[in-house]
C-alpha cells in the first residue's frame, strides 16, 4: 500500500506540558503514555497501546475490568467519569488506600 504510514502504536506529539518518561498526557482526544521527557511544546514520542503503570489517585479501589480515565487538571488516571476522558481498563485490582497511587491500565488506543 502506497498510502501506509506506520502501525500507530506510538506516534510524535507536542507535549501539552512538561511530561517525564512515563507520564501520560493528553493531546485533544489523544492520551498516551510518554516514552522519553520533554518539555512544553516539545515533540515527545507517546505510546498510545500496551499496558501501564500509571499514576491513580489513592483511596479509590479498581477492579479488573473496571473503565479508567484521565484526569488532565490533575495528572492521573482515575474510575470518575465526570469531565474526564475514557483511556482504558484496569487489568489488575488495586486496594482502596491512600498510598495505593499506582495501577495497571490496557489503553484504549481508539481514538
Amino acid at each position: 500500500m502506497k498510502n501506509y504510514v506506520q502501525p500507530g502504536n506510538t506516534i510524535t506529539l507536542t507535549a501539552p506540558y512538561a511530561v517525564a518518561s512515563g507520564d501520560g498526557l493528553l493531546v485533544g482526544s489523544i492520551f498516551g503514555i510518554a516514552a522519553g521527557d520533554a518539555a512544553i511544546a516539545e515533540p515527545v514520542e507517546t505510546a498510545l497501546v500496551g499496558v501501564f503503570d500509571i499514576t491513580k489517585v489513592g483511596s479509590q479501589a479498581w477492579t479488573v475490568g473496571a473503565e479508567v480515565y484521565w484526569d488532565d487538571t490533575n495528572k492521573r488516571c482515575t474510575t470518575v467519569a465526570t469531565d474526564n476522558t475514557l483511556v482504558g481498563v484496569a487489568v489488575e485490582a488495586v486496594a482502596s488506600g491512600a498510598g495505593d497511587t499506582i495501577g495497571r491500565v490496557r489503553l484504549n488506543a481508539a481514538f
